[in-house]
């Protein structure tokens, strides 16, 4: 039974079991000649907060298809991360990362080429020029590499190799299994670095590892310090953000005392520019936090990658892992620092913001005790006003009773009854008044009660 097409099968087994075979390594033998590319999307920059725009590969894919269809050969489907194919005088090597692609063309030459004519007769001269000025994109890495096969591993750099490389300081050191590599990572007149690497008897397959790790090393070098520009950016919006934080935290520790409502009002301008810092720190971070993120893990990719390469001294010269920790990690440390400089006053800003916000809330809880306290005064002055005036509506209550109970006494009176009118109103005036009186407390004690 066979379980190759089975519904059995999770729908992403053979893509995730085919990604670790998605990037394999160039396959070349010396003698050789490798030009190397790494290209931006067009229209966008490496420097900016955010993923770069067209960063899919499609303005490179559609780079691509161009370019094959020129020597008449199929183009990859759209969509695709990896292309390789031989087309005749010189073989390709494409890959598409997240921020770049990357173009890698070999050709193989004869034996006993001289260095410099090795590097006179590179691949990119088979590439039709206006396909190079129309490639979409912005190239950040351009690299020539040589590889030869060498007798015995040399002690020290020949004139000839003196002759390739332009600057003054040479990097050279021997790799596992008889690799030697020499550079300057420096970028030469002709606009390309130059790498020189022999063969010193190594297996079928290390010239091709042997080279991708030394181009890797190059474009994530080149790809890391990237973050360096927005680092040196960043430093003196950092400083300026910093010295208005310490002028904001000495107003609060100078505005301390004074009358409450002169206190609120600065402590309210005080939050607002507080939080005007915030936003200012806030909107730095977008700017830089993917950038700083991004350099340090090319960084990390160039340190495992130097790894890799295994080592070891050729007298007189610094190895590649020396030169990038004494070239490389100090901008790296630059930009690690700046991100966690960012970090640790943005997090001084809200320290201090909530702090402000504290202040804030006890001087508008004690203002609104204020209030409070001044509504319960006014409450007690209504109470003794009323009660004040409680005995005139006494008074004008009984006033009305006692001229109906008139009435009805000189009623009684036209009527043939023995009653004397002015006499009996005076004697009820003072029953009237003191039940009139009673009422009201008894309507006030209820009152009281339902409250």
């Amino acid at each position: 039974m066979t379980i190759v097409y089975s519904s059995l099968n999770h729908p992403l087994r053979v893509p995730l079991a085919a990604e670790v075979h998605s990037r394999p390594f160039l396959r070349v033998a010396a003698p050789e000649r490798i030009t190397h590319l790494a290209v931006f999307p067009s229209g966008s920059t490496p420097s900016g907060g955010v993923v770069p725009d067209g960063a899919d590969g499609g303005p490179q894919h559609a780079a691509l298809a161009d370019l094959c269809a020129r020597f008449g050969v199929a183009a990859p489907a759209t969509g695709a991360k990896y292309f390789f194919h031989d087309f005749g005088r010189f073989r390709l090597k494409w890959e598409c990362h997240t921020e770049f692609a990357t173009y890698t063309f070999a050709q193989r030459h004869e034996a006993g080429t001289p260095l410099d004519a090795a590097f006179g007769q590179v691949p990119l001269h088979h590439l039709p020029q206006e396909w190079l000025l129309a490639l979409g994109g912005r190239i950040m890495v351009a690299a020539h590499v040589v590889l030869c096969r060498g007798g015995r591993s040399a002690t020290a750099p020949d004139p000839l190799l003196r002759r390739v490389f332009e600057g003054a300081n040479l990097v050279g050191s021997r790799t596992l299994h008889g690799g030697e590599i020499w550079t300057d990572f420096l970028i030469q007149s002709d606009g390309f670095a130059r790498f020189v690497v022999y063969d010193h008897g190594m297996h079928e397959q290390e010239p091709g590892r042997l080279v991708q790790r030394l181009l890797e090393i190059e474009t994530y070098r080149m790809m890391a310090l990237v973050g360096l520009p927005e680092a040196q950016r960043a430093g003196p919006l950092l400083n300026a953000i910093e010295g208005e934080l310490a002028t904001l935290t000495a107003a609060m520790v100078d505005g301390q005392g004074g009358a409450a409502d002169a206190m609120a009002d600065g402590e309210q301008a005080l939050l607002r520019d507080i939080t005007g810092l915030a936003a200012r720190i806030e909107k730095l971070a977008l700017e830089t936090s993917y950038r700083f993120a991004a350099s340090q893990a090319y960084f990390r990719l160039v340190r495992a990658r130097i790894d890799e390469l295994r080592e070891s001294r050729i007298e007189g010269l610094p190895t590649i892992g020396e030169f990038m920790e004494r070239r490389l990690a100090p901008a790296m440390n630059t930009c690690d620092a700046l991100a966690r400089r960012q970090e640790t006053l943005a997090a001084r800003i809200a320290h201090t913001n909530d702090l402000l916000r504290t202040r804030v809330g006890i001087v508008q809880e004690r203002q609104n005790r204020q209030i409070l306290e001044s509504l319960n005064r006014r409450a007690a002055q209504q109470v003794r006003l009323q009660q004040a005036v409680e005995g005139l509506s006494v008074v004008a209550i009984s006033y009305y009773l006692a001229g109906l109970f008139g009435y009805v006494a000189k009623s009684a009176k036209a009527a043939g009854w023995p009653v004397d009118p002015d006499l009996a109103t005076g004697l009820l005036i003072p029953v009237i008044a003191g039940a009139v009186w009673l009422g009201l407390r008894q309507v006030h004690r209820r009152m009281h009660r339902a409250g």
